[in-house]
């Protein structure tokens, strides 16, 4: 039976669908990263890099993409861990936060330094071999 106002719902109904199906086929998410490193008196202190899924689309336009090999794998915390000095290097060339500290006592210097990527919204495509990495701006 058809309503009032014609057959939205079914067109609704329909292009969901065809999002949905089309979003299967291009097996890409979305996933928020932030990394954090601090370094004190020149020595590795702490490093940390977070990934979790996105829970909503985010805004923006993929800007220049990593790939990375991934052997069939669709986790992508394993994926960066096997390649982390790569994407280390990819996310640095993306611009971090650094934070700065030094103070001499006694002749004895003090220092701290804070690289922080704040999270950042990443359009990740799976493919059989490969993953592409791309940051949203």
């Amino acid at each position: 039976m058809r309503s009032r106002d014609g057959d939205h719902s079914y067109t609704r109904r329909l292009c969901t669908v065809v999002l949905l199906l089309s979003s299967l086929a291009l097996n890409a998410s979305e996933f928020l990263i932030s990394y954090r490193y601090v370094v004190k008196d020149a020595i590795l202190y702490n490093e940390n890099l977070t990934i979790a899924k996105a829970m909503h689309n985010c805004q923006g336009k993929p800007q220049k993409p990593l790939l990375l090999e991934s052997s069939g794998d669709e986790d992508l915390r394993v994926i960066i861990e096997r390649n982390r000095g790569e994407f280390i290097t990819y996310i640095h060339r993306l611009g971090l936060h650094v934070q700065h500290k030094e103070k001499t006592i006694n002749y004895q210097n003090i220092s701290t330094t804070i690289l922080t990527l704040k999270t950042t919204c990443f359009k990740v495509g799976f493919n059989d071999n490969f993953v592409k990495i791309s940051p949203l701006k």
